[in-house]
């Protein structure tokens, strides 16, 4: 006998055998046991999850000699030639190629004829949303009063192409992508019949790849068959996917982890080098922070999380070394170099960006000790400087002001001998750029304000940065950082681009944000406390401030008007 690949070859004969149409099923088996069987059936979703199969199958009960049955026998000659293909009273029509009206017509003339050995004749059309409107037109009449021997199966990926006038005169199954444990369980079945050696991370990969359809997750193993015979390995199986090797998703992961900003730039050169999709890479990624928080929350996740024993195993000890707060801002932080990505000429540059920034995730989260060190304070100029202090005298507009005008909101070291090194709010600058370009603004997230002197304003990145730093040093990214700085500074400046020393103290944007926002929120409670109706209020409820908002619209108004932020 001919080969046969393993989708026809396993394909199901019976209902029980389907995997993953549970819906599907007990509604059919159900309407053949009430003997409430339709003349007209809608099968829709995407490739490879049933839709033909489940048409044949119920051809089967309708005509096989024990029936209508649900559980046809299999054995009869009926069963037999549905089976085969071979029936009389089963007629399989390909939408795609016969979809003229003149094909319609013929078949109309074919549905007087009575059936040859069984019940019922039954019409599978797949693809039925490649018809002609005109096709359609003459099939209306018969599909609204059809013979009383004739059933129709209509098969199709794109539902919402088949006019509402079908619709109306059919019962429609929607069926579903099939889960990925089930995909596996039906792998290891077949593997097992067939006599392959393969391990669970390889199913897992067939069937992350077949991405919910049980005919290409077979095409696939057969791949992986014809690639390196019986015994298929991992190793094997990324070469033919072009998936990203298990081992070096691991490295990149553990260095973020570990907040190892070099290692994990280290093992993302080495994705790089073996030649992986940025874009595969980041949705990968982007899966398995997913699957962290899933194990982070749910107490056994086995069934929400699609992998074999040995990766959920190593999911939930990675989940257990992170908070429920890590985790998200990995997400985040993951999802947005996937948007970068999509509109980028550097896809790679956007992704080391991201890694390095998820390696400053976790250790500013609430909970994790932070080295005690007053804004302020610690980036205020010695007292001979130009710049003025923010005191505890002050009123309330200068306090609501300081986060902006202060120098906590330059990075690096300020140089103390040049007043104008206080002038330029960095923080502000950076933001003008991600919201002008955002694909230059993300590679000054690395970036530390080190002073302006004259007309030059000096930038510095860490050794670790050193692709983002060669990005703005490009013509095009100079300028627009340029620009921004011009304009914020009021007159025509020129940006100058530098490596930081080992020893410069030089905060990114990230946490100068950061520093900013708490300070700020720090002031606006101290006011509210201090507001004798708060004070009242407390004293009479006696209940505690919670939390502290600005009113937008107001904080708005009064920003433009020069008044105080309460």
């Amino acid at each position: 006998m001919d080969y046969q690949v393993s989708a026809r070859k396993h394909r199901p004969m019976s209902f029980a055998e389907v995997t993953g149409q549970a819906h599907v099923v007990r509604t059919l088996t159900n309407a053949i046991t009430s003997s409430r069987t339709a003349h007209a059936y809608l099968f829709s979703g995407m490739r490879g999850v049933g839709k033909t199969t489940m048409a044949r199958i119920l051809a089967k009960a309708l005509n096989c000699e024990k029936g209508p049955t649900p559980t046809p026998c299999l054995t009869c000659a009926s069963c037999r030639e549905i089976g085969a293909g071979t029936s009389f009273d089963v007629m399989e029509i390909d939408g795609a190629s016969s979809n003229s009206v003149d094909d319609v017509r013929e078949m109309r003339e074919t549905i007087k004829t009575a059936p040859a050995h069984g019940r019922y004749r039954v019409y599978i059309i797949d693809e039925v949303h490649m018809l002609s409107t005109a096709a359609f037109n003459a099939l209306l009449k018969t599909l609204e009063e059809p013979p009383g021997h004739v059933v129709f199966v209509f098969a199709t990926t794109e539902s919402h192409k088949i006019p509402q006038t079908i619709l109306s005169r059919c019962q429609h199954f929607t069926f579903r992508r099939i889960p990925r444990r089930d995909v596996i369980d039906t792998l290891k079945r077949v593997a097992a019949a067939e006599g392959i050696a393969i391990d669970e991370r390889s199913l897992s990969a067939l069937a992350r790849a077949s991405e919910g359809s049980l005919r290409d997750a077979l095409s696939l193993l057969d791949q992986a068959v014809a690639f390196g015979g019986k015994r298929v390995v991992s190793e094997d199986l990324v070469t033919l996917l072009g998936s990203v090797p298990h081992e070096l998703l691991r490295a990149v992961l553990e260095a973020v982890l570990a907040r190892d900003a070099a290692g994990a730039l280290r093992s993302l050169a080495a994705v790089q080098d073996y030649g992986c999709d940025v874009r595969q890479f980041c949705g990968e990624l982007m899966e398995h922070v997913r699957n962290l928080l899933v194990a982070k929350v749910v107490a056994d996740a086995g069934d929400l999380i699609e992998l074999g024993p040995d990766e959920q195993t190593e999911v939930q000890a990675d989940a257990a070394r992170l908070t429920l707060d890590h985790i998200q801002e990995l997400f985040r932080v993951f999802l947005q170099a996937e948007d970068g990505i999509r509109t980028s000429q550097h896809p790679w540059f956007v992704v080391e960006m991201a890694v390095v920034r998820a390696c400053r995730v976790g250790g500013e989260l609430p909970g994790t000790p932070f080295p005690a060190k007053p804004v302020v304070k610690a980036a205020s100029p010695p007292p001979q400087s130009a710049t003025p202090s923010v005191s505890s005298a002050a009123p309330p507009a200068a306090k609501a002001a300081a986060p902006q005008a202060a120098p906590p909101m330059q990075s690096g070291r300020p140089q103390a001998d040049s007043p104008e090194s206080a002038a330029l709010d960095w923080v502000a600058v950076v933001t003008r750029v991600q919201a002008e370009r955002p694909n230059i603004g993300a590679f000054l997230e690395e970036s530390a304000f080190m002073g302006l002197s004259g007309d030059v304003v000096t930038i510095g990145f860490p050794a670790s940065a050193s692709a983002a730093m060669k990005t703005i040093q490009q013509k095009g990214a100079q300028q627009a950082v340029e620009d921004a700085c011009s304009a914020l500074a009021g007159r025509h400046v020129r940006v100058r681009v530098t490596v930081l020393d080992g020893g410069a103290d030089a905060p990114t944007v990230e946490k100068l944000r950061r520093e900013r926002d708490a300070t700020t929120e720090r002031h606006l409670r101290e006011e509210v406390l201090s507001n004798p109706l708060v004070k009242e209020v407390l004293s009479v409820f006696g209940g505690e401030v919670k939390d502290v908002r600005r009113n937008q619209a107001r904080n708005e108004r009064e920003n433009k008007e020069g008044g105080d932020v309460r």
